[in-house]
């Protein structure tokens, strides 16, 4: 791994025109739907208009979702989903809690974001412990990712130096400043595509700004 401070630029500028062309046609070519805007505050509008009311929803821990306000917006509860986030950590009984936890990976709606993507539509999504990876994989019928620009590499083994060089190192010192604990790379998901007889919605919110690792 890499130094934390001598990260490649590349890492950290977002996607060419024609290279957001180029990933934008190849998740086309698969059964994604993405998104393009401009800004997180667009990136938040597409999200509510996207999930119904009535709706669960779930979401792992996501520098890009706080930046955009959603995590601040299902906090303000004058949304009109189910959010199973909060009713799992307002749980104080530990048998209770991941009980709930548990069920939570059947939500409608799971949100999240991706450490790397591919100019020919390939999702990388790196985890500590996988609690999100039950959702992205198979559980939940509809997910939206929100992805910054930045995000996009040419292709597989870039996706995977991204990984190891530049979102590890960054969620491990944001986690040592926040909660005085290491996170490690112990589990890896790359979505390649998804099976139509499954009939899952997966919405790729590509936004045009510096957002998340």
């Amino acid at each position: 791994m890499t130094n934390q401070n001598k990260v490649p630029a590349n890492f950290e500028t977002l996607a060419s025109k024609e290279s957001l062309k180029k990933t934008i046609a190849a998740l086309q070519n698969k059964n994604f739907k993405p998104i393009q805007v401009n800004t997180k505050a667009e990136a938040l509008a597409k999200i509510k208009a996207l999930i119904p009311k009535g709706a669960s929803v779930m979401n792992g821990t996501s520098v890009t979702l706080e930046q955009i306000r959603y995590l601040k917006y299902l906090k303000s509860d004058k949304h009109p989903w189910d959010d199973l986030h909060a009713k799992i950590t307002a749980e104080n009984n530990d048998t209770k809690r991941h009980k709930l936890r548990k069920q939570s990976v059947l939500s409608d709606y799971y949100l999240g974001s991706v450490h790397a993507l591919t100019e020919d539509g390939q999702l990388v999504i790196a985890s500590n412990t996988g609690s999100q990876l039950p959702h992205i994989v198979f559980t939940s019928p509809n997910l939206i990712f929100v992805v910054s620009t930045k995000k996009i590499v040419s292709d597989l083994n870039e996706a995977m130096r991204r990984v190891e060089e530049h979102a590890t190192p960054l969620e491990d010192k944001r986690l040592m400043e926040a909660m005085n604990s290491h996170t490690q790379l112990n589990k890896i998901v790359i979505l390649k595509n998804d099976p139509d007889f499954l009939g899952r919605q997966i919405h790729i919110i590509l936004v045009e700004e510096n957002l998340g690792f």
